[in-house]
């Protein structure tokens, strides 16, 4: 009987005990092998699956030995000694004498040392776990390590930090089809990983994240355990090193109710005080110039009015004089509503006595009158956003003082959800550059991503999310950027991300160039992903990670929702985490 085992070298050696258990097959000379890429034919009581990472050696002459690591990223089976489809039956029955055999496709991830050969024929292949694993996928050389989430054999899979804090690189943008990709949830996941996984040292609790909530109420609840988390997903927190809990500092913000003569937040299904309603107030409009972003859709910078735009803004900052109720006056005359506001504005661009100087010179009356009409057509998506009238409008000015800012605008019309995003962002980008420090970090959060900065056209909320992509890095911002469709958005912007993200995606956008960063097998794979189910492409690693990550620890809608947590008198305290400072009465009056 033959003593060799399969697991010997090809040198005769025989390999430890550890490499007896691990070896799973050895490299095939029926395909080209190649430093690049290589196949392995599985031992008949091995098997590997789609993203098992492997491990081999080989010694070239003259050189030392040379550890090559690889991720398998296809397998198949098939019967050898097969010349037709119809065999199967024959080989089935016993009649034709043939072998079923696996063998995987293993795209290579490192060399050590850097000595790029191929494996030879017949070398012995094994799996790589442990210390072993973290060397072939580089996690050993990341100083700080993120949470990304996890493998399918719930081993973590980690984010090199130093490529999003903007040391060596920053932004993330996350890419999938809408309900199925769980966009915003992975970025939120990122953010819980962040704040909670102890990277930030003393940072931490100055940095802060600004997410927008641009599509339903999920993101209304972050600060409420999720009474749905199993204890299964709750371990897997912990195995990644994080607290399954829900964000600790919460500040939540929406939009008036239209039609209120008080600003009441529009809060939905929250009705627990802890949401703030936000708007401007038409002095902060006129002296800090936000009518070009009632003007914020794409083509708009094609059109002759915006001369008529920026004109206009100018004479309001200049003209006007705020009141404490942030209303403004025009040479004695009070203006407290934003419909007071567009027909001062109508009127001085259509009188010929003021026409010039409000318009500018030479302007013809078919632009004004198109400028006229955008500017009311804007009235019933934004008058709640813009008024006066208001005791302490201080109150309802948009801060960052919790850990976590939520800037609802699911409930908006687009042209009003661009003028919020447009004047946050400025304002936000604006006070970064200020204080000329990239500490405290500032994560943005924003889904949507080709609405406000697509591939064609101009506008002015483009501009500065180009601004945030190209130098947020040294203001330190980092965008946390989605979308359903990469092709869509602004090439400079997915290209400064040097983290990249996808989930389910459509088969005809998977074909995009956008998606260069995958491997054919891996665009396939990005098809049929479900939710939860992430790629993950980022500067350290060649080869993109296939991961899952755990179900949200805090709720995502009411029936989710977690009682609040208790005070130290034991009473219900809806505001916990939140701090005393930004405790407000529900409703302003």
């Amino acid at each position: 009987m033959s003593t060799v085992d399969p697991s010997d070298r090809s040198d005769g050696s025989r390999p430890s005990a550890s490499e007896r258990a691990s070896f799973v097959g050895r490299v095939i000379g029926t395909e080209d092998s190649t430093p690049l890429d290589f196949w392995v034919a599985l031992a008949p009581d091995r098997s590997l699956q789609l993203d098992d990472v492997v491990a081999l050696e080989r010694t070239a002459p003259g050189r030392d030995t040379v550890r090559i690591f690889g991720i398998v990223t296809q397998i198949r089976a098939r019967h050898e000694g097969a010349r037709f489809d119809s065999d199967v039956f024959l080989i089935e029955d016993g009649v034709l004498p043939a072998e079923v055999t696996e063998a995987a496709h293993i795209l290579a991830t490192r060399f050590e040392p850097e000595v790029f050969i191929p494996p030879l024929p017949g070398q012995a292949v094994r799996r790589a776990e442990g210390e072993e694993r973290d060397e072939a996928l580089f996690f050993d050389g990341m100083e700080q390590k993120l949470a990304a989430g996890l493998s399918r054999e719930d081993e973590p899979v980690y984010i090199d930090l130093e490529f999003l804090d903007g040391t060596r690189g920053a932004h993330v943008n996350i890419s999938g089809v809408s309900g199925v990709a769980t966009k915003t949830t992975y970025a939120t996941f990122l953010l819980h990983s962040l704040f909670t996984g102890n990277h930030l040292g003393p940072e931490a609790a100055n940095t802060k994240a600004l997410i927008f909530n641009v599509k339903g109420e999920d993101l209304l609840w972050l600060d409420r355990r999720n009474t749905g988390l199993a204890d299964e997903q709750a371990e897997r927190y912990r195995h990644l090193g994080l607290e399954p809990a829900a964000f600790r500092s919460v500040r939540f913000w929406a939009p008036p109710v239209r039609g209120a003569e008080t600003p009441v937040p529009d809060t939905g299904s929250r009705s627990d005080g802890a949401v703030r309603s936000f708007f401007w107030t038409l002095a902060d409009f006129c002296s800090e110039e936000l009518l070009p972003f009632l003007f914020a859709d794409v083509e708009d910078d094609r059109q002759h009015y915006t001369m008529i735009v920026h004109n206009v803004a100018a004479r309001l900052k200049k003209d006007s004089t705020a009141l404490p109720d942030g209303g403004v006056t025009f040479d004695g005359t009070a203006l407290r509503t934003f419909v007071d506001l567009i027909d001062f504005i109508r009127a001085r661009v259509e009188d010929p006595a003021t026409q010039q100087d409000w318009a500018g010179p030479a302007i013809g009356t078919g632009t004004i009158n198109a400028f006229v009409r955008r500017l009311f057509g804007a009235r019933k998506h934004v008058e709640h956003l813009i008024r006066g009238g208001v005791q302490r409008p201080d109150r309802h000015r948009i801060d960052r003082q919790s850990q976590v800012t939520v800037v609802d605008i699911h409930n908006l019309n687009d042209r009003a959800k661009r003028f919020v995003v447009g004047v946050v962002l400025r304002k936000t980008f604006e006070e970064k550059e200020r204080s000329g420090l990239a500490r405290p970090l500032l994560f943005v959060v924003l889904d949507e991503l080709n609405k406000y900065a697509p591939r064609d056209g101009s506008s002015p909320i483009k501009e500065i999310l180009l601004d945030v992509a190209e130098r947020g890095r040294s203001l330190g911002i980092i965008l946390i950027g989605a979308q359903q469709t990469a092709s869509e958005v602004e090439r400079r912007v997915i290209a400064n991300s040097a983290i990249r993200v996808v989930g389910r995606l459509d088969s005809a956008e998977a074909g995009r160039d956008e998606y260069g960063f995958l491997p054919v097998a891996l665009r396939q794979r990005a098809t049929i992903a479900k939710p939860g189910t992430m790629i993950l492409s980022q500067p350290r690693l060649p080869v993109p990670l296939v991961l899952e990550f755990p179900f949200p620890a805090w709720a995502t809608r009411p029936s989710e929702a977690g009682p609040p947590a208790r005070s130290e008198s034991g009473a219900s305290d809806p505001f916990a985490g939140i701090g005393e400072r930004d405790l407000v009465a529900p409703r302003d009056r």
